[in-house]
Order: C-alpha cells, then sequence, then structure tokens
C-alpha cells in the first residue's frame, strides 16, 4: 500500500469554532461543498467552504464517500448530538482524537505519533526537516517545503492562542483545540535570533475523562477482548501516543477504568500476567455507548 502525504486542503485557515457545526448542517440538508451558491448558504468566502469541507473530512465528520458519519451525527446532530457546539472539553479531546487517527492531514499524525517521541522540544525548520527525511525514506516525491512550513502554522493557530486572538471577543479566529494547551510554545533568543520552540509533554493528562480514553481504546478493530498495555502506550494511533500520556498516567486510567462500576457489566480487568500487562473485556463494549456514560444517556 503506498504512503501519502497530505499537507495542504485548507486553504491556509485553521478550523475555526462553528465550522463543523455549520458544515454538519449544511450536508444534512442534502446540500455539496461544490454547489455554487454554498458561499451564499455558509455565509463564508470560497476559500473558506473548501477548508470547511477540507476539516470536516479531517475531524473525520465524513468519510471518503463525502457522507456524514457515525461520529458527526453523534457530537453535532441539532436534537440528539451530545455538544453540537462543543461546550464541554472532553468533546474537544474527541476532536484532537479524530484529527490525529484520521491521518487525513498527516502534519497532526506525525506530530503525535512519531516526532514528538523524537523530539521532545523542535522548531518549525526541525519539523520540515523531519518531513523532507520521512518522505526520502518512504520514496514519496514532491514534497513542498513551503506548503509544509505553512501546513505547520496552520496547526500552531489550531492549538496555541496567540495574543490576537484572546483580544477577538467573539473569539471567532481562535483555532478549535487552544483549550486543550498540548502543545507548548516558548520564545527564546538563540545567535541574536528570536526562534519559536514548541514541545508536547507526556504527562498524566487527568484532565482527560476516563470514556474518551476507552473510546480511543476501542476504536480499534484490531483486538478482540485483550489489549496490550504496551500497544495502548506505544503504538501508532493509540491513546498514549495521540494524548501524549505517560506511563504513570495511563496506568492510573486504565486502574480506573478497570475498577468503575459503571463498566462492571463488560467484565473490565487490568491483568499483569507474567510481566505482560493487559487490558481484558469479558465483553467488548460500543464506543460510543462508552461515551454516553460520560454525557448522560
Amino acid at each position: 500500500m503506498s504512503i501519502k502525504f497530505t499537507f495542504s486542503g485548507h486553504e491556509s485557515f485553521q478550523c475555526r469554532q462553528l465550522w463543523l457545526k455549520k458544515g454538519y448542517d449544511f450536508i444534512k440538508q442534502g446540500r455539496k461543498f461544490t454547489e455554487e451558491d454554498a458561499v451564499v448558504e455558509l455565509g463564508v468566502g470560497k476559500n473558506m467552504v473548501a477548508g470547511i469541507s477540507f476539516w470536516m473530512k479531517a475531524f473525520g465528520m465524513l468519510d471518503k464517500d463525502g457522507e456524514l458519519t457515525e461520529f458527526a451525527d453523534y457530537i453535532l446532530d441539532s436534537d440528539e448530538g451530545k455538544d453540537p457546539y462543543f461546550e464541554d472539553e472532553a468533546t474537544l479531546w474527541l476532536l484532537h482524537y479524530q484529527l490525529v487517527t484520521q491521518n487525513i492531514a498527516s502534519t497532526y499524525n506525525l506530530i503525535f505519533n512519531e516526532y514528538r517521541r523524537e523530539k521532545i522540544e523542535f522548531t518549525k525548520d526541525n519539523f520540515i526537516a523531519f518531513v523532507l527525511r520521512k518522505a526520502e525514506e518512504l520514496n514519496i516525491s514532491q514534497i513542498n517545503k513551503n506548503t509544509v512550513a505553512t501546513d505547520f502554522e496552520v496547526l500552531t493557530k489550531m492549538y496555541i492562542r496567540t495574543d490576537a486572538q484572546s483580544k477577538d471577543k467573539e473569539d471567532t479566529f481562535s483555532g478549535l483545540l487552544t483549550e486543550l494547551n498540548i502543545i507548548q510554545e516558548e520564545k527564546r533568543r538563540v545567535d541574536d535570533k528570536l526562534e519559536v520552540f514548541f514541545s508536547i509533554v507526556a504527562n498524566d493528562k487527568t484532565e482527560i475523562p476516563d470514556e474518551v480514553l476507552l473510546y480511543g481504546i476501542l476504536d480499534n478493530d484490531n483486538f478482540d477482548k485483550s489489549i496490550s498495555l504496551y500497544t495502548i502506550e506505544q503504538e501508532k494511533d493509540q491513546i498514549g501516543s495521540v494524548f501524549a500520556i505517560g506511563r504513570t498516567g495511563l496506568v492510573n486510567k486504565i486502574e480506573s477504568i478497570a475498577t468503575n462500576t459503571k463498566y462492571k457489566k463488560y467484565g473490565i480487568v487490568f491483568n499483569d500476567h507474567a510481566g505482560i500487562k493487559e487490558l481484558q473485556f469479558k465483553v467488548k463494549p460500543n464506543k460510543f455507548e462508552v461515551l454516553n456514560n460520560y454525557y448522560g444517556n
């Protein structure tokens, strides 16, 4: 299977606060982003329509055929949706999870799954060099440095609140995931030049609800009724990688899930057999049913 990287499609716009809901309602009406009057209906410019379409796919709200997904309906439906206006931080963590694991926008998948483990602190130029090296290893040609640079800047706007965003009362232009504080930014002078360094620290992440983490564990067809701690912690698109959770925090969370009476019917056990720690299920729960425990049925 050929590997493909995508560093464009958003027209240089980070996903804004109301774009996913706006896009969802538009598609729900049976409309398409390619229609001529989409600009009028959505109330944004032509490039922004393309941006909304891109982010709908990148956040797993639209499938490859342009159909709304179960996840989109679960969160965004006006009548039944659990959090259509993203008022709960748990929803933002779910959106972060979707953005990384959908791998429509390659920068997010590469940074959280791989690059943050290689380099705790990095600059934009460091990341561009990593992408070029990775592309060479995988025989991927035609990677444009400027496109990668712009994509990285979009990521920083998505996750890091700037002074300009803070002053914006409506907060319309701030990135969707700034409240998570998962990416830190620090400006330092290096050789008389001001450099911006970014870091993603693996820590306990106690603020992420157990249900969000269990959703991420269950969003995996590769295991039946048991999954090792190593897989959960280290492997691509697993919660340890996606949320940058350290070993201690992960073990605490898994123990909390295993002992929670809400999940008794699933027979969840955290086992340590011959040094191999495993999360086991008597019955593998439905991932949305697990989220219902958080949002309320």
